[in-house]
């Protein structure tokens, strides 16, 4: 385990604004390292769907029925305690889970008073620096008071992006409509912009490439492009000349990663020998250290 002491504690959204692009399981294992490297880190499900929590196993929180009540209500929406309704996940990792009547909270937010603020008072500034290190959010896929309340309660996103058709759409969307909007009126810094789930060769025509191009030579992404994913101009020629002998950029499709999933772990506690959890490991420095470090 890392020796990370000095860092300040950080919170911390994943979000894109498209489905399907792999912003759960960057989540789920994100703040696996995180726990792993600093022994206190708390995921939070935001998204209504509730996949994180499901695939992690807690569906009678999502329904309602473990608690008999719906707690992302009684948080945001009325100040109860947060820490009543964590559960474990693994050493080091928690979870706030979502709840089927996730919608009915956002309708609640926009009614509120201060309503983009309350994910921020009511739960990441109780428990951030007190209980946990590190407070990673899985946000929802769509615009809303939702997504407002993850932005302005953790200033910071990490944005996952897989080789499928609209990654374009959904990047572009994500740094306009979400970050740029957000900067109106708060600061939210970019920590990464991720690629996941490649599986193709990159010198030839193949979406694992074009995603790649996109991500490295668009110069406002590239500088949050990981170092596990990045490529300067002279890799990219020698790619293009069969002389590039570096890894294959990105985090990898592996079976493990979905093994996990099916299991309702994260990576490392079904694989702890997995090669792709090492980015997952930068991806937790990157949360720690506030940004990319070439």
């Amino acid at each position: 385990m890392s020796d990370v002491q000095g860092n300040d504690p950080r919170a911390v959204s994943v979000g894109v604004l498209k489905g399907g692009f792999g912003k759960t399981t960057t989540a789920i294992n994100l703040a696996r390292e995180l726990g792993h490297r600093n022994e206190r880190a708390l995921l939070v499900d935001l998204d209504d769907n509730g996949h994180m929590t499901l695939i992690l196993g807690h569906d009678d929180a999502y329904s309602g029925d473990r608690w008999g009540t719906n707690h992302t209500a009684d948080v945001l929406l009325d100040g109860e305690d947060p820490q009543q309704y964590v559960t474990s996940v693994a050493d080091g990792l928690d979870l706030f889970p979502s709840h089927v009547e996730l919608e009915d909270v956002q309708s609640g937010l926009k009614e509120a008073t201060m309503g983009t603020t309350r994910l921020k008072q009511e739960l990441v500034d109780e428990l951030l620096g007190e209980a946990y290190d590190y407070i990673v959010i899985d946000c929802p896929a769509n615009r809303g008071k939702l997504n407002d309340n993850a932005m302005y309660a953790t200033g910071n996103i990490i944005i996952p992006l897989r080789p499928e058709n609209g990654y374009e759409t959904g990047l572009t969307n994500t740094v306009q409509r979400l970050v740029m909007d957000a900067r109106e009126y708060f600061d939210l810094n970019i920590l990464s912009v991720v690629p996941t789930d490649l599986s193709t060769r990159i010198d030839q025509d193949t979406r694992d490439r074009a995603l790649l191009r996109e991500m490295t030579t668009r110069e406002a992404v590239a500088k949050h492009v990981p170092n596990f994913a990045y490529l300067s101009e002279s890799d990219w020629e020698a790619v293009d000349n069969g002389g590039y002998d570096g890894p294959l950029p990105g985090i990898r499709h592996r079976a493990a990663i979905d093994n996990a999933n099916d299991e309702g772990v994260p990576l490392r506690d079904y694989d702890s020998e997995c090669d792709q959890l090492v980015c997952y490991d930068e991806l937790a420095q990157i949360v720690e250290t506030g940004g990319v470090a070439r």
